[in-house]
């Protein structure tokens, strides 16, 4: 079984790293929390002192990294530090499944096939719980054939793999998704918090919402509204699944790369403008669906 080094075990990476030991591979993990890295290793993997240590001798390389710049140096280099691409050997496969600007993924994509690299960019979608149940959606950036030798290393974490097209695909495809859900999850914390200020039951609005034109994600699996539905963040005073400080991440993202598209997203600005305005109120490391209490609670 291939041994898998796996840099950056924060909530989405951690549960991930842990079902590739689950599915036999061998782990080889770095984190610059080293409470992180000891989690894992009381799991079965090996606990490395840093990056370049745990992807010596990989077969695999996967990272989930906070933002565009943390890839960027562990692939290329920061300063007087080498980068993966100056330390491995060329036949290690590279799965980032950080998601950053489309911009940073094309680039270290380009210099890893430059030398002879296979690269993906593997952003994912399914949230912790995704995570932790091994159901995440992958949505790859690559050429053909590393998509190909990345997809039993994600099946492993994920349930659906998608090829978006060539390096930096991934990202851009992403951030689509997210300023979508982004706009699904305001509209419908909209519509509940209306209907609960004309005393209508949360409950019964959602099922009429979810089997009418309404119908969405947010009403399926992720309903915002407190007490409507078990095992989600709502239901858990928001906590858990996706921060909003990461949304405010990835509709900044979107926005920036609306600009540079000359493409119009008046939807997905609002959205952004709504999710900072949460955050500046202490919100950041609460559920994205903590946005229903900017409707709902007279007291935000």
């Amino acid at each position: 079984m291939s041994t898998v080094a796996f840099v950056g075990l924060g909530n989405m990476g951690l549960p991930m790293a842990i079902n590739l030991l689950h599915k036999g591979f061998k782990v080889r993990a770095f984190d610059l929390i080293t409470e992180a890295t000891e989690a894992l290793a009381e799991k079965g993997a090996t606990a490395c002192h840093s990056a370049v240590a745990a992807a010596t001798g990989a077969d695999v390389v996967v990272s989930m990294l906070p933002a565009g710049k943390h890839t960027r140096a562990l692939y290329l280099g920061d300063g007087d530090s080498k980068g993966l691409l100056q330390t491995v050997s060329e036949d290690t496969l590279l799965i980032d499944c950080s998601t950053i600007d489309a911009a940073t993924a094309k680039e270290v994509s380009l210099q890893a096939e430059e030398q002879g690299f296979d690269f993906v960019d593997a952003p994912v979608s399914g949230g912790t719980a995704g995570a932790a149940a091994g159901t995440l959606t992958f949505i790859c950036g690559g050429n053909v054939g590393a998509v190909d030798r990345a997809r039993p290393i994600l099946e492993a974490m994920g349930r659906n793999i998608f090829h978006a097209g060539g390096p930096g695909s991934g990202q851009l495809a992403k951030i689509c998704n997210n300023m979508l859900l982004s706009v699904l999850m305001v509209g419908t914390s909209e519509a509940l918090s209306m209907g609960i200020d004309n005393g209508l039951d949360p409950k019964v609005l959602s099922d009429i919402m979810k089997a009418s034109s309404g119908g969405n994600w947010t009403l399926e699996k992720y309903n915002p509204c407190p007490g409507v539905m078990p095992d989600v963040p709502a239901s858990k005073d928001y906590q858990g699944g996706f921060m909003v400080d990461l949304m405010v991440k990835d509709l900044g993202l979107s926005q920036e790369t609306a600009l540079k598209s000359l493409s119009s997203t008046p939807m997905g600005a609002l959205a952004r403008a709504l999710f900072v305005a949460h955050a500046r109120k202490g919100n950041g490391r609460r559920d994205f669906s903590s946005i229903f209490e900017q409707f709902n609670d007279k007291k935000a």
